[in-house]
């Protein structure tokens, strides 16, 4: 295994525990600065949103520039983010850093992904994307519950500065174990796609003419909703397992495991299936997140229950994640690239979306299981949306069989 490919995932792996890591610390955070629970959870908000400009923005205008100085440019601004909200000494300052921090977020893993195929044999590159990714989900499955167990040892400070210092092992990796030919030479003759080849002008029209497909439109708002959904519940769990289900604080990290093993039995059981079937593997899993998110609702004070459902929460959500990413993807076939990034986007949207949605409900008096009822009405909306954009997509596949039955045309359409 290439060793760029280490740092690549260890890079990945830092970010995505810059992301989750805050949600099971937001008490202590929020007792630090004497901010509310809502103005917290902007700590959240604010770093998905950022996301979503990074994702676009800096993706976009990095495009003509080597990829291994772009990587390393990137995970720079991801350390002098975690520094800064280590050091900061007010809530405003956290928040500076939280943004800082996301900016390179998005665009770090859609130019990483293009970095790791050159590294391999063209055969191999999905697994090498793979290989990257895995950071990512081992920050969700074991970085967030230790970086959780760390902060309420020796403060969240300390996650912090121990976030940082992988960003500085991940940068001195990609330095080193990163071709700088491999990774600028992808720029130039790459997988043939037009942001990959640098070319501006006629590329950067062809991938926003992906946008013209409503089924594109219709899935991003899926992946907003979907997420939006679990995340207006996921947020506010530190307080949920607390105040309501009687968790003892030191119990927090120990079931965000529990939550993390069900993310990555539910992203391996839903890649499968959505290889079968995308549009019927959403509508399940949005439709049984919907169902635990109201017995959560109905049963958090309950221990048993909590950790049962907090599993599957994990399982069904992060379930959704291949068939989102998939369905995007086959829609804008054509020039998938900027397409795929706006689903990154989506997903760090509705991240914001259900944090800012469980904050006002919490703000209103309505308790700590108002965000779990909240996330169930998103979830919902998703299905209803998905259901509709299922049955569009039904509808030209048929109109395309009739047309070719009959000699009549053709009409392309995306499987699903």
């Amino acid at each position: 295994m290439p060793g760029g490919l280490i740092a690549l995932a260890l890079g990945g792996f830092g970010i995505g525990l810059t992301e989750f890591v805050i949600m099971g610390l937001l008490p202590e955070v929020a007792a630090t600065f004497g901010v509310t629970e809502a103005a917290a959870g902007w700590l959240i908000s604010g770093y998905a949103l950022a996301v979503v400009v990074g994702a676009l923005g800096l993706t976009a205008a990095t495009t003509r520039l080597p990829r291994k100085p772009v990587l390393m440019g990137l995970l720079g601004l991801f350390i002098a983010g975690n520094a800064v909200s280590a050091l900061a000494p007010g809530y405003e300052l956290m928040l500076t850093g939280r943004v800082i921090a996301a900016l390179c977020h998005g665009a770090f893993f859609g130019i990483g992904s293009v970095v790791a195929a050159s590294l391999v044999a063209p055969e191999r590159a999905g697994r090498a994307i793979a290989i990257m990714f895995t950071g990512l989900t081992a920050a969700n499955v074991l970085g967030v519950p230790f970086g959780t167990f760390i902060g309420q040892q020796f403060g969240w400070r300390a996650t912090f500065w121990a976030i940082t210092a992988i960003g500085v092992i991940a940068l001195a990796g990609i330095a080193l174990l990163v071709p700088r030919r491999r990774a600028a030479a992808v720029a130039a003759a790459g997988a043939g796609t037009a942001d990959a080849t640098g070319a501006a002008g006629t590329s950067l029209r062809l991938e926003l003419g992906a946008f013209r497909s409503g089924q594109v439109w219709l899935s991003l708002v899926v992946t907003v909703l979907g997420f939006g959904g679990m995340f207006g519940a996921f947020t506010y769990i530190a307080y949920t397992l607390t105040d309501v289900g009687g968790f003892a604080e030191a119990a927090v990290p120990w079931l965000l495991v529990l939550f993390g093993g069900g993310l990555f039995v539910g992203n391996w059981i839903g890649g499968r299936l959505a290889d079968r079937s995308i549009d019927g593997t959403l509508l399940v899993f949005l439709s049984a997140l919907v169902v635990i998110l109201v017995l959560f609702g109905l049963l958090a004070g309950s221990q048993a229950a909590t950790i049962v459902l907090l599993i599957a929460m994990g399982g069904f959500g992060f379930g959704t994640v291949p068939a989102l990413q998939s369905r995007v993807m086959s829609y804008a076939r054509t020039a998938p690239t900027l397409a795929s990034g706006a689903n990154i986007a989506a997903f760090n949207l509705g991240n914001a979306l259900g944090a800012w949605a469980g904050g006002v409900a919490i703000t209103a008096g309505l308790g700590y299981t108002s965000p779990i009822w909240v996330g169930a009405v998103i979830t919902a909306l998703a299905v209803v949306v998905m259901a509709v954009a299922a049955a569009g997509a039904a509808a030209s596949r048929r109109r395309a069989t009739a047309a070719a039955a009959t000699g009549t045309g053709s009409v392309t359409v995306a499987t699903a």
